[in-house]
């Protein structure tokens, strides 16, 4: 090889190759007109402020009438699962005959810088949760929570275990005080209450570069590298810019939510204590008695195994199930092995665990109160008039730092709550 090098022949044909691939590369980009992500069909079927839900047209063969609500992260957009045709966990899970919804929770603004975690969970969520099951006629449906959505699913399983009928989790952190994972050491020392009294709303190019950083040369140098030894191939090309919209498409966070998630998780670590309040209610994970399925991914550098293995010991449930995944936090969406081996992984365990009625028939269990059963599928989409900004409440002037300012944690969920019985 040293000889090689050594070569003025070598240099005169290696110049060549990567002037050719350049050439090659700027014809291929200069076609691109947009890149596309989300392929697979889905409709709308409510709105509710930010927060839509989408429902995916399913597949002919239906294995397991119980719906799936896929619960994503807030700080990424969740087409990661639906990227492209051939890397689409969506269309795999749809192609083993599963019923699936989806929640975008949309682009915060500063109009949301007081939006609580009690809202996303007590509101938004909870909504969503109401939407499929009148929709389905089922009383319980299945729970997907991905990253941090899978902490949110939790939390939500926890406080509402009557309307979930199975629960899975996919590297989503639950213990987060080890040290196996940068963000979690980064975040004991971030001052929170000073970024969220200062900005409102934590900006999404802020949360990018703390994410590069935590991987700088991988995910800043190597993999243009990479791209220059493929730019003369339009199939990489393509998959890497959709990849790369993907990962600078970074909502804002909601400030308060963001300050709460951070202090009372990251840094005080309440959740495996038993003391995590949501709206005044403690989340006691023993109240998690539905089946339970925990993926995590054994080179995940964002949500290390060590933070999301110890749920299945904190959990209620006798049914539960630890899936290990060899690979990374995006790969477990992406990566060939995933089409592959997760897809069937979660629909058989699902299908494995879907009611029968007395004929063995699968059914999705009792209608909920009030539904019509499966006839409803067809419902048009709801949107429901946007709640006032809470970035409008009078703020105090003595707001404790971590509390909601103008409002005790949860009073805007539990207003809403109460609107809607009357």
């Amino acid at each position: 090889m040293f000889k090689e090098f050594m070569d003025p022949k070598f240099f005169v044909e290696e110049l060549e190759d990567v002037n050719r691939k350049l050439v090659k590369g700027a014809e291929i980009l200069t076609t691109i007109s947009d890149i596309e992500v989300e392929p697979t069909p889905k409709e709308l079927v409510f709105e509710e402020d930010k927060t839509r839900l989408f429902h995916y047209l399913p597949g002919e063969a239906l294995k397991c009438p119980t719906p799936i609500l896929i619960c994503y992260a807030l700080v990424n957009r969740q087409y990661m699962m639906d990227l492209q045709s051939d890397r689409s966990l969506i269309r795999n899970l749809l192609g083993q005959g599963l019923d699936i919804y989806i929640i975008d929770w949309g682009y915060p603004d500063h109009g949301d810088r007081y939006v609580t975690m009690e809202d996303y969970i007590d509101v938004y969520l909870d909504d969503c949760v109401g939407v499929v099951r009148e929709r389905t006629g089922c009383d319980k449906i299945n729970l997907l929570g991905v990253c941090q959505g899978g902490t949110f699913a939790v939390m939500y399983a926890a406080l509402y275990p009557e309307k979930i009928r199975n629960l899975i989790t996919m590297v989503a952190p639950v213990d987060f005080h080890t040290t196996d994972g940068l963000l979690n050491v980064w975040s004991q020392y971030m001052d929170i209450d000073n970024m969220v009294d200062t900005m409102g709303i934590i900006p999404g190019e802020f949360m990018n570069v703390g994410f590069l950083m935590l991987k700088p040369f991988q995910l800043m140098v190597d993999k243009y590298v990479g791209l220059m030894d493929n730019l003369d191939d339009a199939a990489t090309v393509a998959n890497f810019m959709r990849m790369e919209k993907w990962i600078f498409d970074s909502p804002a966070q909601a400030g308060e939510a963001y300050r709460k998630f951070l202090k009372d998780l990251y840094q005080d670590n309440r959740l495996v204590k038993g003391e995590l309040e949501i709206g005044g209610r403690l989340v006691d994970l023993k109240r998690i008695s539905m089946p339970l399925l925990n993926i995590y991914a054994t080179e995940d550098h964002l949500v290390p195994p060590a933070c999301s293995i110890p749920l299945n010991d904190l959990v209620g449930s006798e049914d539960k199930t630890l899936y290990s995944f060899p690979g990374g936090h995006i790969g477990i969406y992406v990566s060939s092995r995933s089409q592959k081996e997760l897809a069937p992984k979660v629909s058989g365990w699902l299908i494995e665990r879907c009611p029968k009625d007395q004929d063995g028939k699968q059914v999705c269990g009792y209608p909920a109160a009030g539904t019509e059963g499966s006839t409803q599928a067809k419902a048009k989409a709801v949107k429901k008039p946007a709640r006032k900004p809470a970035s409008k409440a009078k703020k105090p002037s003595a707001a404790k730092p971590g509390k909601q300012a103008g409002a005790k944690p949860g009073k805007q969920a539990a207003a809403k709550k109460a609107a809607k019985k009357r």
